[in-house]
């Protein structure tokens, strides 16, 4: 059944991305989720990605811009290996995480009025080589870079059918330097082969439907439905990569009514914090932290107060205008709080 499902979103999702040029591997992501676990999705998406590339260079390769290509292949290929390398030590949650946060960025350019007669030039080789590894690093560590840097072609003036074609020569290579890299890391699983399959005919599919499709639309209905395109997939990645951290770092809020306002326990990284809310007060922040955290001349003050006390604590907390240290002492059932 995944397989299945996986399949029909993926002719949806490349079928729009040809139109909106890319953003397909962001959007698949939270699919893949569902029968992959998260290091095995790059790898799945990689091989589909690879797929789509190629129908796309086949169908439109009289528009690519070699310019351009020369030098961003050789600097992705560097920042794939880094970004493949990192995947054995953090959870590419974390990249996707901001990636999301950065395509959800755009969400004022639906608004913008498309500027007419926008002088095509070349993109100066520093930002090139910049752009080249970036891109390589993020595909390296999620699989995916889709829709992230569309914004530096559409910058660059490039027509729709140019857009789409140099971005899949430019990915090409790098889809099977990852592919080897993450063979030689391990990462290759017989799941994500099957899962990439699935993706790759789904992505040929598309590309072969949409080839006709993509000359009829105009370039500013392209650019809007590319932008909306990095909005959705933006929402898609924080909505899942957020669930993943939730669930790897325990966080929770617990709200609770109190006399006058608000407090929310937070959780998370094996630590509580409280977020104190008061009507006539300003917000405040307060969390424990160990006795020897304290700087030296606060420590002897709370160590002589604790003194043959059954147990102490100590909150710093945190307002908008300052800090203050807080020593909470157990004698017996009483406590004492006393601020530093």
């Amino acid at each position: 059944m995944f397989l299945v499902v996986l399949f029909i979103c993926t002719v949806a999702a490349f079928a729009v991305s040809a139109v909106s040029g890319g953003g397909a591997g962001l959007v698949l992501m939270p699919v893949l989720r569902m029968g992959l676990g998260m290091e095995q999705v790059p790898v799945a998406l990689s091989l589909g990605s690879a797929a789509s590339s190629i129908a796309r260079i086949g169908a439109f390769c009289r528009h690519i811009e070699w310019g351009i290509v020369r030098w961003f292949v050789p600097c992705s290929l560097p920042g794939a290996l880094m970004g493949a390398w990192l995947l054995q030590y953090v959870s590419p949650a974390y990249a996707q995480w901001m990636v999301g946060l950065f395509l959800v960025a755009n969400f004022p350019m639906l608004w913008r009025k498309p500027q007419r007669g926008v002088a095509q030039r070349a993109p100066a080789r520093p930002l090139l080589v910049c752009v080249g590894v970036l891109a390589g690093a993020v595909s390296g560590f999620t699989g995916a870079v889709g829709l992230l840097f569309n914004g530096f072609y559409l910058r660059y003036g490039l027509s729709k059918e140019h857009l789409v074609a140099t971005r899949a020569a430019n990915e090409i290579a790098l889809h099977g330097v990852k592919l080897a890299i993450y063979a030689y890391f391990g990462l290759v699983t017989g799941e994500s082969l099957v899962a990439g399959g699935v993706l790759g005919a789904g992505a040929i599919a598309a590309t072969l439907g949409v080839r006709y499709v993509l000359p009829l639309i105009s370039e500013s209905v392209f650019r809007r439905v590319g932008y909306a395109s990095m909005v959705i997939a933006g929402t898609a990645m924080l909505l899942g990569a957020g669930s993943e951290l939730v669930a790897r770092h325990g966080l929770a809020v617990e709200p609770r009514r109190v006399h006058g306002g608000v407090d929310a326990r937070i959780h998370g990284f094996g630590r509580v914090a409280t977020l104190e809310l008061r009507r006539d007060e300003a917000p405040e922040v307060e969390y424990e932290v160990a006795l020897s955290a304290l700087p030296e001349g606060l420590r002897a003050r709370a160590e002589a107060l604790a003194a043959d006390a059954d147990h102490a604590m100590v909150e710093v907390v945190h307002s908008l205008t300052r800090r203050r240290f807080e020593l909470h002492v157990w004698r017996g059932d009483v406590m004492e709080k006393y601020k530093l």
